[in-house]
């Protein structure tokens, strides 16, 4: 506990000071992916990580969150922060209903749900025109007025303090639940669901409230996302999303709230070195995991965390 607290300090330390030293708008645009991908993966760490359940379908909160901040923006005028809030509403209610249905099904049930609910809303937004313009997405979408007068650089770098500013609130909370009742309940369920049941903790309950928080977190991500690039289209649902939340929880360590800020940094960084080898690129990724998996099935902060139990041990 102290360990992560200081590093995630130390972490949130070097990240407010990073767009200061001058940095290209390309690196600060890296960034701001890095801070969209750790809120997907602080969300997606809570279910599987410490819930246990496996879920494919967490691209369905990414969507909805951004499809909410999408239509309030250009349909309405609302404010960007008004619509960040909103979408993690929308998304957190979204997540209750979704979890309600899904969590009564354990092990590959569970995943196969959750994957099609996620691809039942990409259905839904490539065919409702009316509302989502079908393919062609939502453009236009407003940003900030107090952008309207600054450059390229200076609007990245304000969408990077944003962006900052969200990984603070998501990670306080995801730190604030694990380390709470709640959180101790919910690693009891994911041990032994029958212990926990003998002891007063009912599975379901406990299971579907870390359920809606990982759902808001990815709403919030979703809305992000959305008024940063612009655009949401039904591509939002898709399974790359997905597989890149994969890699980073499983890469940086699941169950740890250190693991989620590791693996989106290593992975962003990747996808940007290897994006000249295009589709060979999702080949390489696919090596990481089963080396992950052999190597160090717990991540790098699994590794870390066993070799510094060793090193006290002697």
């Amino acid at each position: 506990m102290i360990f992560e607290r200081r590093f995630l300090l130390g972490a949130l330390a070097i990240a407010i000071v990073f767009p200061l030293l001058g940095w290209s708008e390309y690196v600060i645009h890296v960034g701001v992916l890095i801070m969209f991908s750790i809120m997907l993966a602080t969300g997606f760490n809570l279910i599987v990580g410490y819930v246990g359940e496996f879920s494919l379908g967490h691209t369905a909160f990414l969507g909805i969150g951004a499809y909410t901040a999408a239509l309030l923006s250009s349909s309405l005028g609302m404010p960007i922060f008004f619509n960040i809030a909103a979408a993690a509403v929308v998304a957190a209610i979204a997540g209750f209903f979704i979890g309600a249905v899904t969590l009564r099904l354990r092990g590959p049930f569970f995943v196969i749900v959750t994957l099609c609910f996620a691809e039942v809303l990409r259905i839904v937004a490539n065919n409702w025109v009316a509302l989502t313009n079908g393919p062609m997405g939502i453009a236009g979408i407003v940003k900030p007025a107090w952008m309207a007068q600054q450059t390229a650089l200076q609007q990245k770098i304000d969408f990077y303090y944003i962006g900052l500013a969200l990984v603070t609130v998501c990670v306080y909370f995801a730190y604030r639940f694990v380390y709470s009742f709640l959180g101790r309940a919910v690693v009891t369920i994911r041990e032994n669901r029958f212990v926990a049941q003998s002891v007063g903790i009912w599975p379901y309950s406990y299971s579907l409230l870390a359920f809606v928080v990982a759902s808001a977190m990815a709403g919030v991500a979703g809305a992000f996302y959305a008024h940063y690039v612009s655009y949401v289209g039904p591509e939002v649902f898709g399974f790359p999303f997905m597989i890149s939340m994969i890699i980073m929880v499983l890469l940086g360590g699941k169950g740890t709230l250190i693991g989620p800020v590791i693996g989106p940094v290593i992975v962003v960084l990747l996808e940007e070195y290897l994006r000249d080898f295009k589709d060979l690129r999702f080949s390489i990724f696919g090596l990481v995991i089963v080396a992950v998996v052999l190597f160090v099935p717990q991540g790098l902060m699994g590794f870390v965390a066993a070799r510094r139990e060793q090193y006290a041990r002697k």
